[in-house]
């Protein structure tokens, strides 16, 4: 088996979550774990104003890719303009995602299929149908399927595809 070099490793700074944050998503996705832990030692505990020998950073796979996080403080927050999309093959797993990345989350910032996470990474979990409808070669199919997009939060494949056939 070959491994495969990630050449970009998302890297997500997080105030004081780091551990809670890693534990929480990796429990989500299958294929995934803790890779690394790296603690403040006394001289970047000094520089950082962090506690000697808490968290610093956590290498972390979901569902084999590779990510970053540090407990960097409260200087950067997570906002939309960053997402994650999770492409889901079925009902079933748009639902799981949907529902366990929704978990204490923010209701107000979930549309179309992007919601925010109870630490404020945003994440769009997507039906792969969801392409194919929007770029349906017939117009009125597709302006459909975008509209009914519009009017939802978690996304429905049955009622994607029934609004594009009209």
């Amino acid at each position: 088996m070959q491994n495969r070099f990630q050449r970009i490793t998302p890297f997500l700074w997080f105030d004081t979550q780091t551990e809670e944050a890693v534990a929480f998503y990796t429990s989500i996705f299958p294929n995934s774990r803790v890779v690394t832990t790296t603690r403040y030692n006394k001289e970047s505990a000094q520089a950082s104003g962090r506690a000697e020998g808490s968290v610093m950073t956590m290498a972390f796979q979901l569902d084999g890719q590779d990510f970053t996080a540090i407990n960097g403080g409260p200087q950067f927050t997570f906002n939309g303009a960053i997402s994650f999309v999770i492409h889901c093959q079925t009902q079933e797993e748009v639902d799981h995602y949907w529902n366990r990345l929704g978990e204490g989350g923010d209701p107000k910032a979930q549309q179309c299929g992007w919601l925010r996470d109870r630490f404020g990474v945003s994440w769009q979990v997507v039906p792969t149908q969801l392409v194919e409808l929007l770029s349906d070669p017939d117009p009125n199919r597709a302006r459909r399927a975008m509209m009914a997009m519009l009017g939802m939060k978690k996304l429905d494949i049955t009622a994607l595809q029934k609004a594009a056939a009209g």
